[in-house]
């Protein structure tokens, strides 16, 4: 049985100095898990309300004795479970139980990708005229000095402050005024593209990878460098052929389950 840990008065909570347990079986509870227990007790006890602010690395590093790579692990079991999200220059928020940021998308047809954008809050980071090289030609297809608009920007579900998703998308120069409407209507913007320029989307070819995520796309989805990321890449055709759109959607490997039904022709 596990000895109660020495707890004391520090800053409004009980400080606790977590040590080395090990239970009847022998087994021994590491340290960034009695650190994890004690702050996801305080989060669903309500001591840290939701949209309040964690204390800094810093200040759990002191209240807990411990090294601030085993706060780091805690904090980072506690994103992965949807009670906090972390962004850079605002501090670590409390979510609250219940908003795990995980999401299934179900796309039968290319209408339902409208549904999809609706129930998808899209946060414009950046947007920006291109030219295409090499590399970008080889990752959407077109061809080398194409005119591109560029956007960039996290997605989000409804309720969830954990990005659902990076999404880079490539509108041909062609359609580039859709630019000033993405992130202020509800629409997907192949949608946006039907509506200002009279086009219709013939076809969306989905291509799936999977690879371990880069620096920038680790830290804009608020997970540890090394992580698994999967990536959905859509083309968008209108029923010309010509290549409108090209979204590039990288989703952290436990926050997405992608469900897709299929037909038997008759």
């Amino acid at each position: 049985m596990k000895k109660p840990i020495a707890k004391a008065a520090v800053g409004g909570l009980r400080a606790k100095r977590v040590v080395a347990l090990v239970d009847a079986s022998g087994v021994r509870t590491p340290l960034y898990q009695q650190v994890l227990d004690a702050l996801r007790g305080e989060i669903l006890k309500g001591l840290f309300p939701v949209g309040s602010q964690l204390p800094t690395e810093e200040a759990l590093t002191a209240r807990f004795g411990v090294s601030r790579n085993t706060v780091r692990e805690a904090l980072r079991h506690l994103r992965e479970g949807g009670l906090i999200a972390s962004r850079q220059g605002a501090g670590t928020t409390v979510c609250g139980p219940g908003a795990a940021p995980g999401y299934v998308q179900e796309i039968d047809s290319i209408s339902d990708l409208i549904q999809y954008a609706a129930s998808i809050r899209y946060q414009v980071d950046r947007s920006e005229p291109i030219a295409a090289d090499k590399l970008l030609v080889a990752q959407i297809g077109g061809s080398v000095g194409q005119k591109w608009l560029r956007i960039e920007g996290l997605r989000f579900a409804d309720g969830n402050a954990v990005p659902l998703c990076r999404t880079v998308v490539y509108v041909h120069a062609d359609y580039a005024g859709v630019g000033r409407l993405v992130g202020r209507r509800k629409s997907a913007i192949y949608e946006l593209i039907e509506d200002l320029y009279a086009e219709k989307i013939g076809d969306v070819e989905q291509t799936f990878r999977a690879y371990v995520a880069p620096a920038v796309v680790a830290r804009d989805l608020e997970v540890e460098s090394g992580t698994v990321v999967v990536e959905i890449k859509r083309v968008y055709r209108t029923t010309s052929k010509k290549i409108a759109e090209v979204a590039v959607n990288q989703f952290a490997f436990n926050r997405f389950t992608f469900a897709m039904r299929l037909r038997r022709a008759l």
